[in-house]
């Protein structure tokens, strides 16, 4: 039933809990059969006015599940079923990354290697150059030019045989379980290799910048490439329109290929439109930037680039190092970046479990929250971003979570990598950057969001007025009509801002002023997917 409870639910039994773990066995044992359905309100303001806001017409036949904890004691301070299964969307990406950090450990490095397959006479190798990945979700294009210049440095002029991009690290499946077909294009869902590429410094991983530029009126638009190796390939075009007119631009790849369809206009003199979209086999394209940095210094390639089986016999030339993981899960979680989730969950089933391959990262990732009393409901986990639809967890799984990390030797780092809540810089306010701003809850909730197609979820923290940080997990699934957003900004500032005065006016008039208009966010809702990194969706 709807409500709070002082009675906590079973929970790791780690130091903030062993005063109340204790106190809870006494009165169970003195209250023998006390029903578990009727428990003494553990915050009886709160639960008014957590009723009142979630009374909102908008969440009348949505599935919503909620659990707030106070954060020392573990205490469950307001609960409504906690334990119904839901989609988690973004929000697995705290499971994730909580779980990378304990598994791999916060100075866990990527390494990118080029290593050669032949022997070296002078200036030349006569053999193979083998880019060979280590699964760095943060490889960009100037990295791979780092690693030409290295090359170059290192005194080779010429390579007989070919660029061998080696993406075997992880398994072949590039598309995690029940991904959406139709997203494929699209720069949140990236095809997911031991070898790939951004090319931006927000880490959009296997992705090209296309940008169309107007010409004359009359004329066809100017498209470019960023990188320019891209494999891509175009049908169409994009017209150039009279200044002023109407401007719309498609570019579409088309499934299963790297051909791009143009179609629609640009105005004469109107900025040019950027897309970002996703490329086919992501370790060759890899390669193909490597080879042209290559050529850029000075370094001949005799025979293209191609994929490596993974097998070839070879001596370490050079290589390129990430930044360790726990930098890297800043960009993941503010920006929330699917690809880097991924290569994540794939990296721990390499590291923990032998195999770079979703069943095996995820079986560990369930193993980390066995370990950590986590373990039921079982739930259901397929990917590490929540792009899945099969993912399913329960708001009380997601709120332990939250609380056991507070114990953890990287929580510090795990806590900042959170988005804060109308916090406009793009590295601290991530996706919250645009809202709860002007509330109590801006600079105080630290929280990540979750949204997809009739889902909208967030859970993090909140430091109430009295000092006191506060565990909260709010999943929000199966709305068809006008998003609950704001209803789920408003639960974070009501634990931001602490109770109304008194009485029950005083709560209904809290929950009306708490409850604002949705701000802008840049996701629309428009499609079925896990759209938050919103420069680009």
């Amino acid at each position: 039933m709807p409500g709070p409870t002082s009675r906590p639910r079973l929970r790791p039994l780690h130091r903030r809990s062993l005063p109340l773990a204790a106190a809870v066995l006494a009165v169970s044992l003195l209250a023998g059969s006390a029903q578990a359905d009727d428990p003494a309100p553990a915050d009886a303001t709160l639960t008014a006015d957590l009723d009142a806001l979630l009374a909102d017409a908008r969440l009348a036949n949505a599935q919503t599940g909620i659990e707030v904890l106070d954060a020392a004691t573990g205490q469950v301070l307001y609960a409504r079923q906690p334990q119904a299964l839901l989609t988690p969307a973004s929000t697995l990406k705290t499971v994730t990354s909580a779980a990378a950090l304990d598994l791999l450990g916060a100075d866990y490095r990527f390494t990118t290697e080029v290593r050669s397959t032949g022997t070296r006479y002078g200036g030349t190798v006569a053999g193979d150059l083998v880019l060979r990945g280590g699964g760095d979700p943060t490889l960009l294009a100037a990295d791979l030019d780092d690693l030409a210049a290295q090359v170059a440095a290192s005194g080779v002029t010429t390579v007989t045989g070919r660029v061998l991009a080696d993406g075997s690290r992880y398994d072949t499946t590039p598309l995690g379980p029940g991904w959406a077909w139709d997203d494929e294009p699209y720069s949140y869902s990236p095809q997911i290799s031991g070898l790939t590429v951004a090319n931006d410094p927000e880490y959009l991983m296997d992705t090209v910048r296309v940008t169309v530029a107007p010409g004359a009126a009359g004329e066809a638009a100017k498209v470019t490439l960023d990188p320019a190796e891209a494999p891509m390939a175009f049908t169409g075009k994009v017209a150039t329109g009279a200044a002023g007119s109407a401007s719309s631009v498609g570019v579409d790849r088309r499934r299963g290929s790297n051909e791009l369809a143009l179609s629609g206009s640009i105005a004469a003199g109107a900025a040019p439109v950027t897309s970002w979209v996703t490329v086919e086999d992501p370790s060759t394209y890899a390669g193909r930037v490597f080879a042209g940095a290559l050529a850029r210094h000075g370094v001949t390639v005799g025979r293209g680039v191609q994929a490596a089986s993974g097998a070839e016999t070879s001596q370490p030339l050079v290589s390129h190092r990430s930044q360790p993981l726990a930098q890297l899960v800043v960009p993941m979680l503010k920006l929330s970046n699917n690809g880097m989730a991924e290569h994540l969950t794939k990296e721990i089933g390499k590291v923990k479990g032998g195999r770079g391959d979703w069943a095996t990262g995820v079986a560990q990732v369930q193993n980390f929250l066995k370990a950590n009393g986590l373990s039921t409901p079982a739930g259901r986990q397929v990917d590490g971003s929540g792009l899945s639809r099969y993912d399913l967890i329960t708001p009380a799984k997601m709120a332990g979570l939250l609380d056991l990390a507070q114990d953890k030797p990287w929580f510090n780092a795990w806590y900042e990598a959170l988005p804060v809540a109308g916090n406009p810089a793009r590295l601290v306010g991530g996706t919250l950057a645009a809202r709860m701003r002007g509330t109590k809850a801006e600079n105080n909730v630290h929280a990540k969001s979750g949204s997809m197609g009739g889902v909208d979820n967030l859970v993090g923290y909140a430091t109430a007025p009295d000092g006191r940080r506060l565990v909260f997990a709010v999943l929000i699934n199966d709305y068809a009509g006008t998003s609950p957003r704001p209803v789920l900004d408003a639960i974070a500032v009501r634990l931001a801002t602490g109770p109304a005065t008194t009485g029950t006016a005083a709560t209904q008039q809290k929950a009306r002023s708490l409850t604002v208009p949705a701000q802008d966010d840049g996701y629309t809702g428009t499609r079925w997917e896990d759209c938050e990194a919103v420069s680009h969706c």
